[in-house]
């Protein structure tokens, strides 16, 4: 059976030593994240995720959900205990505000647990992380009547929430979608449509479900400008806010998908079911954008959390696999062969996947950290700064930390041979989930775009200049301590292709715009493997400054280790994503369709 531990250790040194959270009191609830608090809350999540989350993880893969003839979902058992072991201790509102029976934590306390969950066991975290992210947008947008009538229960965990988007027709361009929406007269609206790919649509961990559901109003304008959004419940809520009649919205159908088995994704039919306008009439995707970022950063630790996973494993394999002698001599010469850690490949593979979990990690909790300065921040210089910077990595977080969550797990599994390819070990399950984070809440091909068409240029290009300027200021600082050296300078040289790509991209893509289609992954990769390198460069000097107390030297000498990995294997390949950018779109666009 497969393995998880939480990083808890790892994550505490980011919060404390590398971000400084102590340092943010003067941010609302922060002041209440004591050093004793964190680690409680971080010790108690882990312990959720590692003794009631993760042993139920690979049944759940096995047994799946499953549709009933009436309409109802069934999840693998277990699910249901383990979801209510994590609605009943509260982690469902970590942060949401004690006015509506959450706990008002940072934000990125809550990302951090997320970041256990989904290793422990994504499909069934997705439940509660839809539930917030549902949360975010009704507390943004919503009525001050709709978030005091549901944003309570979705709190406690009684009821959950989703997103409903996608439809058979339509996926990234929901300009095309056809659900529509009949004002009723009372304030409600009938709502009718068919929407699919809908995660935790229908199931039986909690007593009602509250689907956020994009529609068109009768008459609105074509096209994204006449999008609304509606609060609809699966079952409806009385005026004493007991559960009524069952609301028209049912379940069609489940997928029948390649991973996260345990999580129901439906097709979700709407036959004139009751719901209720959230924000303004046809401005509904700016209030859903609010939970697809917040989905978005969410996914992008899904990725960092099945990397994490799959390492884990893949070293307990290596330590205990028998194979080979070490190209330097037999290192146990008392056993028929050396175990497969001693092999340098096998080292790299096992490096190259640590180096990019443990920056990876720092990343999303410091994205995480931004948001909680955009929210909680009384100066508005500080606000902006920090949007700018969470707009320009949310989907370099999304994107990049997907799409190396997903090469990692499968790298993992080569390391378990055919081990790797039987279903019992488990590795093929990390795979198989890894793979869909790359695809919904946005396709890595579209964050790359979004990052190159919208969050670059936006502002004059405001947000990379202030996060090359931060850069900048770091390597600066950084450069009178000579035992920074063999991280600030590999960082430089990257930041300086990522400063000559930014140029060419400038240069080039207004007079071909399909300049800026063909290199827009490797640009979004590019910046991924810079922010990754300046968060090694921050752990490295924090590792430094605890190696230099004397105590648990052997850590912090191992963390700048695999620090110096990523500066010297991982972060060069700036150099071949620059090369590709400047190589244009002449012949990615030549052949006609017809020749493909």
């Amino acid at each position: 059976m497969p393995q998880y531990r939480s990083p808890v250790d790892d994550t505490l040194f980011i919060l404390n030593d590398v971000l400084g959270l102590q340092g943010r009191s003067n941010l609302s609830g922060f002041a209440e994240a004591t050093p004793d608090v964190v680690e409680a809350v971080l010790r108690e999540g882990a312990k959720l995720a590692d003794e009631i989350l993760a042993p139920v993880n690979q049944a759940g893969d096995r047994e799946g959900c499953k549709r009933h003839p009436d309409g109802r979902v069934t999840t693998p058992p277990g699910f249901k205990a383990a979801y209510d072991a994590y609605a009943g201790g509260g982690w469902m509102g970590l942060s949401v505000p004690e006015e509506y029976g959450g706990q008002g934590l940072p934000q990125v306390l809550n990302i951090a647990i997320q970041d256990f969950a989904n290793g422990a066991n994504l499909a069934l975290s997705m439940y509660p992380g839809l539930t917030q992210g549902a949360i975010a947008a009704l507390l943004v947008h919503g009525s001050e009547e709709q978030k005091a009538r549901y944003v309570p229960k979705m709190v406690e965990g009684t009821w959950t929430g989703t997103m409903n988007l996608t439809e058979p027709h339509c996926g990234t361009d929901l300009g095309l979608l056809r659900t529509k929406a009949v004002p009723r007269g009372d304030g409600s609206y009938a709502i009718t449509g068919t929407k699919i790919f809908i995660s935790a649509g229908e199931h039986d961990l909690s007593e009602n479900i509250v689907h956020l559901v994009i529609a068109r109003i009768e008459g609105a304008p074509a096209g994204t400008k006449g999008i609304s959004l509606f609060l609809v419940p699966k079952v409806l809520v009385n005026e004493d806010g007991s559960l009524g009649a069952r609301n028209g919205v049912t379940c069609g159908s489940i997928e029948h998908k390649m991973g996260i088995h345990g999580n129901a994704t439906c097709v979700m039919n709407y036959d004139g079911a009751t719901g209720w306008l959230v924000g303004e009439a046809n401005r509904g995707l700016n209030a859903m954008f609010v939970m697809m970022n917040e989905a978005r950063l969410a996914v992008g630790v899904q990725g960092l959390g099945q990397s994490e996973v799959a390492y884990q494993n893949a070293v307990a394999y290596a330590k205990d696999r028998l194979q080979g002698r070490a190209l330097t001599g037999a290192k146990a010469p008392d056993k028929a062969a050396d175990p497969i850690i001693v092999h340098p490949d096998v080292r790299r593979t096992l490096m190259q996947i640590r180096a990019f979990n443990e920056a990876a990690r720092a990343l999303v909790l410091w994205t995480a950290l931004q948001g909680d300065i955009l929210h909680r921040a009384e100066d508005t210089k500080e606000r902006q700064a920090a949007d700018d910077l969470m707009g320009l990595m949310t989907p370099v977080v999304k994107g990049v930390l997907t799409d190396r969550g997903f090469a990692n797990a499968v790298e993992a599994q080569q390391m378990l041979g055919g081990h790797g390819y039987v279903e019992e070990w488990g590795m093929s399950q990390f795979v198989r989930d890894a793979r869909i984070a790359m695809i919904y809440e946005g396709a890595n091909g579209i964050q790359a775009m979004d990052l190159i068409g919208r969050k670059l240029p936006k502002d004059g290009g405001r947000a990379m200049m202030a996060f090359l300027g931060e850069i900048q200021g770091f390597l600066k600082e950084a450069g009178e301590d000579e035992a920074m050296a063999p991280f600030a300078k590999p960082l430089q040289v990257a930041t300086g292709d990522l400063q000559q790509a930014t140029m060419w991209l400038m240069q080039n893509a207004f007079a071909d715009p399909d300049n800026a289609g063909a290199g827009a992954t490797d640009y979004m990769h590019l910046l991924g493997l810079v922010a990754l390198g300046y968060m090694w460069c921050r752990i490295a000097r924090a590792a430094q400054a605890r190696k230099a107390e004397g105590r648990d030297t052997a850590r912090w000498e191992a963390k700048l280790v695999t620090g110096r990995f990523f500066m010297e294997r991982t972060l060069p390949e700036t150099a071949l994503r620059l090369v590709r950018i400047k190589a244009g779109s002449q012949t990615t666009m030549a052949l006609e369709a017809e020749a493909f």
